[in-house]
């Protein structure tokens, strides 16, 4: 009875050792087995420098009718959203002040005509005369500045886009505000800060891309109507105004937007962009280079994304084998197979 237990355990340990040997065996031909990638030259190409940056759009001209004179709104000719033209009567002012002042002057000027033929005899003094004619002209100015703020007109094309008084309302220059404000939407005007090291690529009348993200299809395009002189020190950055039309006012002051200016070219070298791998927990990319039937972890420094490709700004060389296929099963050092196209 032992005899038999002892050559059924005998049997059984030969079983697992060879079933032992087979799966160690197994694994070992998986390690060595080449994993199949797909492979792309990395190759040189002209690559456009567009540069990104955001601001806020803007009206080209914008202002607030307010009067020079304390008197009652008697009439509100325009809502805010209307269209005025330059020269437009947007609201009217009563005109007490300027009928009491009109009938002084006509008044004044009729006593001055009277006192003429007196002085011509010498029976008025020249002072008196003075005075007169000084008081008509002081009037005169008067009744001039009231006709000009009693009767507010606007100062260019444009919108209104807000009303701060209703009709009767006592308008006086305490409240901090005017009557309306008008802004010109056609164009806009976005004032874009750009790094120093661009200095030299901008220039006047160049155009730029401009994108709103209310509008994320559309693409309008301005240019650059003006460019300042000097740098801000604290920032290393120089304000750009583009100007941008808005025929059809689909863009709006107030809306966020962003600005590309093309820099120019560079010839770089490139790859397909699902050959660039993102290192865990970090912003450093990575790609596999295939050499000798080895692949290598490389680190390399990207630039702009064109199209599929992403620029390589540091870290490899024309001609280089990179993965862009088969890259997750990969490590430094594993030996692979590439596949044929």
């Amino acid at each position: 009875m032992r005899k038999t237990l002892l050559a059924a355990m005998a049997i059984v340990l030969s079983v697992a050792a060879f079933t032992g040997c087979k799966e160690k065996k197994k694994v070992e031909d998986t390690e060595q087995k080449p994993v199949s990638v797909k492979i792309e030259k990395a190759r040189m190409e002209r690559v456009a420098q567009s540069v990104d940056f955001t601001a806020n759009l803007e009206a080209n001209k914008q202002t607030q009718i307010v009067p020079s004179v304390i008197a009652r709104i008697e009439q509100l000719n325009v809502e805010v959203g209307d269209m005025v033209k330059e020269g437009q009567i947007l609201a009217e002012l009563e005109k007490t002040q300027y009928n009491t002042n009109a009938f002084q002057l006509a008044n004044t000027e009729l006593n001055y005509a009277r006192m003429k033929p007196v002085y011509e005899t010498g029976g008025i003094s020249k002072q008196e005369m003075d005075a007169t004619e000084t008081q008509i002209n002081v009037l005169r100015e008067t009744v001039a500045n009231l006709a000009d703020n009693l009767t507010l007109r606007s100062p260019f094309d444009g919108v209104v886009t807000a009303r701060y008084n209703e009709e009767g309302d006592l308008y006086s220059q305490t409240s901090g505000t005017g009557i309306y404000q008008i802004m010109q939407m056609n164009p806009l005007k976005a004032y874009v800060f750009v790094s120093e090291q661009y200095f030299p690529d901008v220039y006047m009348g160049m155009p730029v891309e401009v994108r709103a993200d209310v509008y994320p299809d559309k693409v309008f395009v301005g240019k650059v109507t003006r460019i300042a002189p000097a740098l801000d020190a604290s920032s290393r950055t120089f304000e750009v105004e583009v100007t941008i039309p808005n025929e059809k006012l689909t863009l709006r002051p107030g809306m966020y937007a962003r600005t590309m200016f093309n820099m120019g070219e560079e010839d770089n070298i490139t790859v397909l962009d699902v050959a660039v791998q993102r290192l865990a927990g970090t912003n450093e990319r990575y790609v596999y280079v295939v050499e000798d039937g080895v692949v290598s972890r490389r680190m390399v420094s990207v630039g702009r994304q064109v199209g599929d490709r992403m620029e390589i700004l540091s870290g490899l060389k024309e001609g280089e084998d990179v993965v862009i296929a088969g890259a997750a099963r990969l490590h430094a050092g594993m030996a692979v197979e590439v596949m044929a196209e």
